[in-house]
Parts: structure tokens; sequence; C-alpha cells
């Protein structure tokens, strides 16, 4: 019993989709309720002796037509071959079927049984009264009128609905990618500015401090001016690291986001056009003498054929001398420095190398050495700038406890990989316009975000072609209904010259030769009409063609009577329609 009721609840469910609220439980209600009350008249018009289960059938199907829409349309039309009162109804469930078939085989399926189960079944009915014909024609122009013109509409409907859904959920999606790389991009912005600051500052600080702690140690001043020089040095110190912690709290937030998209042409990055700046290879031999100014020994070397250097490259370069020379007076004061520049075949290599520290520089009597101030944001730095321009960074210690510091930049590497993000020029992308920017280029894009699809995929095309065949194929069987109206009433109407030239005693077959097949459309209601004929005779009955004296409502009928092989009467008449 349970695998019962659990088929039945699911059963019901299936046919009777939910969520049922008070406003769909009343339209659907009205709506059975007007459906089967029109479907009783008709059938007490139409003679069939079906009101009561057709009224009650066409009720139901309205009902499951939501949940079951392929099945009703079939049964409706089924039902619509053995009577008319299912012809409301097949309008609705056309477009309940148009609405929610989604599948095209179970569509094109239905529409197909349909049309085949109802005229099979009117031609069953009325195959001795009407020609087929008429059936077949009127069968099939009814259908495309009252179910496939109203599912084709309801289909077009469902696919602008779904169209408009999908690119406002494309325009949303646009929006927010819109927001999350302007986001990104001042994050970016402010991660170049920070590693500006850690990069320019920090090596100016850091030479300072350097000059600082040569003087300190310095004999020729008084103690005042070596108290002086100390306090110089210490608030150096103390610049460093308020500026290292600075730094480090603008990059701790650019980099907090989740990797979103790559940036477009129009989006600010780490190294952009803004961060060129004065600096350069030819910036290089400018750090080597401040360097030296501060009493530091460092040795430029270059090697190799000069070649050029995209500007970011350069820019590159120029910030790597800027950082090694930069660790090397914070954590080796005084040791020699070694700068290389060799210009490879494919790419410039910079290489900066220090030895050990030789002894404690900058310390006073008595005194310790400044602590070392390291954000630990310069290689990051480095490491990001290289990568943009399509270079390698490398650093680590040197067999005599030293440090090296070296980089491989490609001399195209800004036309590469970094190009679009250090020479990013105006905005050039709809993620660079505004919010109603993204939402046009998203309504103008479509499905996928490609230029174009939605036209191509608009429903508006196919749905207009399928009207158009549709009324022209309505107006074909039209046409070809009236001809063979008009054929069927002259095989029913005999000529009054014919009719004339009869004579009574002719042979029956030679009479019934020349009279026309006739129809039973329009001859059935014409027996037994007329005068009382001879007994034992066997009569036709025909239109006639002479209409003269006709009265309206009234048919002009010729009747022909055989009896043992003759012509034994004829007669002209006038019965009322």
């Amino acid at each position: 019993m349970d695998v019962i009721a659990r088929a039945w609840s699911k059963a019901v469910r299936t046919a009777l989709p939910g969520p049922w609220r008070p406003g769909l439980v009343v339209r659907e209600l009205v709506g059975a309720l007007l459906i089967g009350g029109l479907a009783a008249p008709i059938e007490v018009v139409s003679g069939t002796g079906l009101a009561l289960p057709m009224s009650v059938g066409a009720a139901l199907l309205f009902l499951v037509r939501r949940g079951l829409p392929a099945t009703a349309l079939v049964l409706t039309a089924l039902a619509g071959g053995v009577g008319g009162g299912t012809l409301p109804l097949l309008v609705c469930v056309g477009w309940s079927v148009g609405a929610r078939v989604r599948r095209v085989g179970v569509l094109a399926g239905s529409f197909v049984a349909g049309w085949v189960l109802m005229t099979l079944f009117g031609v069953v009915k009325d195959a001795g009264q009407v020609p087929v014909e008429l059936i077949v024609g009127f069968s099939l122009g009814g259908y495309l009128l009252l179910a496939v013109l109203p599912a084709l509409w309801a289909r077009y409907r469902a696919q602008r609905r779904a169209l408009t859904d999908a690119l406002r959920e494309r325009n949303e999606q646009l929006v927010r990618e819109h927001a999350m790389i302007a986001h990104q991009a001042r994050l970016r912005e402010r991660h170049r500015i920070a590693q500006d600051m850690h990069d320019s500052l920090g090596h100016q600080l850091a030479l300072i401090s350097v000059h600082t702690g040569a003087l300190e140690v310095d004999r020729t001043l008084t103690d005042r001016q070596r108290e002086a020089v100390g306090v110089l040095r210490l608030a150096a110190v103390a610049a460093m690291r308020e500026l290292r912690e600075v730094v480090g709290v603008l990059h701790d937030e650019s980099t907090a986001l989740p990797p979103g998209p790559a940036p477009g042409p129009g989006s600010p990055s780490v190294a952009g056009a803004g961060s060129v700046g004065p600096g350069g290879v030819d910036g290089i031999e400018g750090l080597v003498d401040s360097s030296r100014a501060a009493g530091t020994p460092v040795s430029l070397l270059r090697d190799g054929e000069r070649r050029p250097l995209a500007a970011s490259a350069g820019h590159a370069a120029y910030r790597v001398v800027q950082e090694a020379l930069t660790n090397a007076h914070k954590h080796a004061p005084g040791a020699p420095i070694t700068v290389a520049l060799r210009y490879e075949p494919d790419a410039l290599v910079v290489e900066v190398v220090n030895p050990a520290v030789p002894e404690p520089v900058g310390v006073r009597a008595g005194g310790a050495a400044p602590a070392v101030v390291s954000g630990g944001q310069g290689l990051t730095g480095l490491r990001e700038r290289a990568r943009l321009v399509g270079g390698m960074v490398h650093a680590g210690p040197t067999p005599g406890a030293g440090f090296r510091l070296a980089a491989v930049l490609p001399y195209r590497g800004a036309e590469g990989a970094g190009a679009q993000d250090v020479d990013a020029g105006p905005a050039a992308g709809p993620e660079a316009g505004t919010a109603n920017g993204a939402a046009d280029w998203a309504v103008d894009a479509g499905q996928g975000g490609v230029p174009g699809a939605a036209k191509r995929r608009s429903p508006v095309i196919g749905c207009a072609v399928g009207g158009v065949a549709i009324l022209l194929a309505v107006l074909g069987l039209v046409v070809w209904g009236m001809i063979g109206f008009v054929r069927a009433a002259e095989d029913s109407t005999v000529k009054r010259s014919l009719y004339d030239s009869t004579e009574l005693g002719t042979p029956e077959a030679e009479v019934r030769r020349q009279l026309p097949p006739g129809s039973d459309f329009f001859l059935r209601n014409l027996e037994g009409s007329g005068p009382t004929p001879p007994a034992g005779s066997d009569c036709v009955r025909f239109l006639s063609d002479d209409n003269g004296g006709t009265a309206w409502g009234e048919d002009a009928v010729v009747r022909f009577c055989f009896k043992d092989g003759v012509l034994v009467e004829k007669q002209s008449y006038r019965v009322k329609q």
C-alpha cells in the first residue's frame, strides 16, 4: 500500500506541479470551469451526444496541461477529432506545450501525433459524409491555427524571457566584475606606490644612515657634534622603520583579495605607465656615485655591446641595482660592492655582489649597532617587476658569506608578457568604463559576451518565419479546401440541359454514365425529398443548376428513378435547405 501511495503522490505532483499559490489556484479553477462550460454547448450543437464527458474531460485536461503538456495536447487533439468541444482547450494546451516543452523532439512529436490522431478520428467519423480531402484540409488548417500558432507564440515569449534573464544575469556579472577589477586596480596602484616608496625613499634613507654612521666615528668631531650626528642617524633608522611598516601595510592590503581576473588594457598594474619615472639603465651610474659619496667602495662593470632596452625593462634594472645597494648598505655597511651590467644576446643581466661585512661601522664606543630594518617587500617587488617584463630575479648568499642579487631582463620583455600591464594606456575595455557601460556592453554582447550573439540567437526571426509559414500553410489549405468544395459541388450538380435531354426508357447504365459522381456532403440531406417515387424504383437525387425562381433558402433538385434497368421517372422540384 505504501508503494501505491507513493506512486500516486508522485503522479499527482507530476500532473499538478506546484507551488499552488492562492492566485494560481483561483486562475486554474476559473479556467477549467470556463473551458468545461464551453465544451458542453459545442458538443450539443455538433450532435455527438458527448456533452457531459467532453465537458469533464476538457476541464481535467486544462488542469493537467501545466505538468503534462505533451500528453494533454495529444488527448485534446484526439477528442477534437471526435467532437468540437475541445477546440477552445486546444488553444490553451498548445500555448502550454510551446512555453513548457524544451526538447525539440518531444515538441515536434507531440504536435505531429496530435494532428494525426485528430485527422484519423475525423476521417473515421465523417468519411461517408464529407470528402477526405476536406477533412484533412480543415483538420490541418484548424490544427495549425488553434494549436501550432499559439505554441509558436508561447515559445517565442519563453525564449525571449530566457534570453532576457540570461542578459540580465550577464549584465549583473559584468557589473560585479567591473567593480572587482576597479577595486583590484586601486589595490595594485597602492602596491605600485608602496613599491616606489620602498625603492626610492628606502635607498635615500639608507644613504643618510651610512653617511651619519661614518660621521659619528669621525675623530675630528666634538662630543656634542658626534651626539647630534648620532641623533640624526637614529632618526634616519626610525624613518626607515616607519617607511617599512607603511609599505608593509599597503602591500598586505593590496594582496589581501584572492586572485581575480587579469587586468584589462585599461587597468593600472604593479608596474604601470607612471612607474617608469626617471630611472633606467642610464640612472644606475648615479646610484653608484651616490653610494661612493657615502663612503662605500662601489665598482660598476659593463660587458657586451649595449643594446636598446624597453623602458619598463630599463626601469626594472634600475630598481634592481637600487634595492641591492640599499640592502648592502643596511646589512653589510662598509663592504665593497660590485655592480655588473652584461648585455647578452637576448637579455640584460644585472648583478650586484657584496662580500661579508669587514667590521662594524657606525658604532660608538660603548654603543650597539643599530637594528637592521627590513620589511621583506623589496625582493618580492623586484620579482614582480621582472615577471611583468618577462624576466626573473635570483637572490642568495655567496660562498664567501656575502650576498648576490641578479636579474635577467629580456630586451623585448615589455612587448611580450608584461606589455599589457606596463604600458597600459587609457581605458579600452568594458571594465574600464562605468557600470552602465558594462551593462550596455553586456546587452550588445548577448549570451556568452560575444558581440552580435544576441542577434544571431534571437528567437524573433525563427518564430516570425514559423508564424509566416503557418499562415501561408493555412492560406494554402483554405484555397485547397475551396477548390475541393467547388469540385464537390460540381460533382453534385446536374445541368438543366442534361436533365431535359434525358428521356424516359433510356437504359439505366447509359443514364448513370452521364450523371456526375455526386457527393454526400451536398446530397445527404436530399434523401427522401420530393414527390413519392414509383413503387419498387431506385432513385438518385442531384442539385440542379437551374435556380430560376428559387426562393432564399431553397435548392433546385432533380431526381432520376430507375426500375428494371431503365429510367422510369425524372422529377424537378424545390426543397428547403
